[in-house]
């Protein structure tokens, strides 16, 4: 790189990289491996990048003691400010959403907006006006346009219609809606880490939803952001590209990599895993039809005990939800899991991630939206996921 930045100048990012290895057989005695480095001017949305080796974080989760009561005040104010940010973020969006429901409220000839509502309503003690029946109405189909499964939308529809009051206006409504589905999606689960213990991370799931790169990803940020010392572990032995995937990473990011083909070989390997903080386990794709190959994988993930483990369940946010359903039960069967969703950017719906979470009850983890290693990935946002379902966007 520094070679390339000469020719290039300093904006010169990399774009890939290989091995060279000598052809000849004197060479290959003789010659030691060359890097054939790609390199390019950093022009954004340009290029997929591939894995820095040394960047600077962006948001680096280090945080400093202050040593006077002075910065400890100017702190709390940041903290302040930055939570007032993030309350007044979450205020315009439901306003947003507010504003575009009383639209289709008014297109449907059924009346008044919300601040004309406030007006006392003409109706019987035990029932709704018919401007807030319509907007429940409006907001249930809403979360079916999502897909959002319709035994689940309708129990978030009957729950907060039985706390509303005829008075009740569209805001409060649309309020107590998005924060009923925030309690609904949960606390967000993500991998911590604990010094002086080696946690083992196994990462299951059907082919083709991009475990290998997720787990790149996350490797990634545990190194840089946690400054963990992290092993890769390929027990995906029936891909070959999927080990060769996993070695080019661990190259890249210099950390090592270690392919099992049993769970008798991991034993082997304990001794010198103990070394390291975290060890993510890329394990096979497999057909969740089939029992023996399930089997393989509860075998390699019971042969660590519970409390140096941990389960991601890996699914795209684009398989239908009935092959989903059937995907969970059968990976239930080999150990509690967290979600992880891939390939939020292949879809306009995300009504899947709330129908999961509500049928096997897990914690919701990360998201990713791409294929840029190590960025598009971050932990699941329960109030963005919300927004997203009742139609306000990110």
């Amino acid at each position: 790189m520094e070679l390339a930045k000469k020719d290039l100048g300093e904006q010169a990012v990399k774009m890939a990289s290989r091995k060279v290895e000598p052809k000849s057989f004197f060479g290959k005695l003789f010659s030691k491996p060359l890097w054939e480095v790609t390199a390019a001017i950093d022009e954004p949305d340009i290029y997929v990048r591939a894995i820095p080796r040394k960047p600077e974080p962006e948001n680096p989760e280090v945080r400093y003691m202050p040593s006077s009561s002075k910065e400890r005040e100017q702190e709390f104010l940041f903290e302040e400010k930055k939570a007032e940010r993030g309350a007044n973020a979450i205020e315009q969006k439901l306003d947003t959403l507010k504003k575009l429901f009383e639209e289709q409220i008014r297109e449907q000839g059924l009346g008044k907006t919300a601040e004309e509502s406030k007006e006392k309503a003409e109706v019987p003690e035990h029932e709704l006006p018919d401007k807030n029946i319509a907007f429940l109405r409006l907001i249930f189909r809403q979360l079916l346009d999502n897909e959002v499964e319709e035994q689940y939308a309708n129990q978030i529809i009957t729950e907060i219609e039985a706390s509303l009051k005829k008075e009740t206006d569209i805001s409060k409504i649309l309020a107590n809606i998005y924060q009923k589905i925030v309690l609904k999606l949960g606390q967000t689960k993500t991998l911590e880490v604990v010094n002086g213990k080696t946690k083992y991370i196994f990462f299951i799931g059907p082919t083709g939803v991009g475990k290998t790169t997720t787990i790149a990803k996350l490797a990634y940020s545990l190194m840089e952001q946690k400054k963990a010392k992290v092993a890769l572990l390929a027990a995906d032995t029936y891909r070959i590209a999927a080990v060769d995937q996993l070695r080019t990473y661990a190259e890249i990011m210099n950390i090592p990599l270690y392919v099992i083909y049993s769970e008798t070989e991991l034993e082997e390997y304990k001794d010198e895993l103990e070394n390291f903080d975290i060890i993510l386990v890329d394990t096979a794709g497999r057909s969740h039809r089939n029992k023996e190959q399930r089997d393989d994988i509860e075998r390699l993930v019971h042969s660590v005990p519970k409390e140096s483990r941990e389960i991601y369940l890996v699914l795209s946010a684009t398989t239908k939800y009935r092959d989903l359903v059937k995907i969970t039960e059968a990976y239930s069967e080999i150990a509690e899991y967290r979600l992880i969703f891939t390939k939020l950017d292949e879809t306009g719906t995300i009504g899947n991630i709330f129908n999961i979470k509500m049928l096997t009850g897990a914690p919701l983890s990360y998201a990713t939206n791409g294929q840029n290693v190590p960025d598009d990935i971050s932990r699941m946002d329960p109030q963005n996921v919300a927004r997203q379902l009742l139609g306000g966007g990110n």
